[in-house]
């Protein structure tokens, strides 16, 4: 087997086992009520995963977040949410306050 065979076999079991799961959830979901308690765990669950990766990050930073101090990342993530509120839940505001807010304070800092 050469170099590029190995690069194959990975690129096709990697998604054979994500796209299955990806095409079980598509018929699963066509099927399912928006407003049935099922779907709502899973919004809660996802919601959930995403709220302690985004936790992990600001308080357990790696790579160049370890060197902001805490209450930068901390004071980021606060104006972030305070602007996602304000814009009427738009995720493209709050991430762009954000990452500005931290941008500067790293220049400052």
């Amino acid at each position: 087997m050469n170099d590029y065979t190995i690069y194959g076999v990975i690129l096709v079991a990697g998604w054979l086992a994500t796209d299955i799961w990806r095409w079980l959830g598509v018929v699963a979901g066509n099927r399912m009520n928006e407003d049935s308690e099922a779907l709502k765990w899973v919004r809660a669950v996802a919601t959930s995963l995403v709220m302690a990766v985004t936790a992990k990050l600001i308080v357990f930073p790696t790579g160049s977040l370890e060197a902001s101090p805490l209450w930068l990342r901390l004071a980021a993530a606060g104006l972030g949410f305070a602007a996602f509120l304000a814009a009427g839940q738009r995720v493209v505001v709050a991430v762009v306050v954000s990452v500005a807010f931290l941008a500067l304070g790293l220049a400052f800092v």
